[in-house]
């Protein structure tokens, strides 16, 4: 599969993604760690791509998204944007609601379709 491809299958397949370096648990730079804290404090899972693991991703996602830098959140599709991005929407308190609403509509879509 294209690399290209790829992204767009994990940005699909995932309401709320992060790609970041490292993992939630084991981040390897601080933009990353900063981020995934503020995700998990939203209390709703998320799925992540490790860029370190994923060479092909880590140099196509960039023109993809045409965001320079990692690590970038994306919720149903949509880049909302980096560490810094994601810090200022959570000291605003609009992270949450974002996080939590679309968490919820898509445990009803999950839960309707089993």
């Amino acid at each position: 599969m294209e690399t290209i491809e790829k992204i767009k299958k994990q940005i699909a397949e995932n309401p709320i993604l992060l790609y970041m370096k490292g993992s939630p648990k084991l981040p390897s730079c601080g933009f990353s760690s900063q981020a995934s804290q503020a995700l998990m404090q939203c209390g709703e899972p998320f799925a992540y791509v490790d860029i370190l693991q994923n060479p092909d991703i880590r140099a196509e996602l960039p023109a993809y998204a045409e965001w320079p830098t990692f690590p970038q959140l994306w919720v149903e599709g949509e880049l909302i944007g980096g560490c810094d991005i994601i810090l200022e929407m959570f000291q605003k308190g609009e992270l949450q609601p974002l996080i939590s609403e679309t968490a919820a509509k898509f445990k009803t879509e999950e839960d309707a379709s089993e």
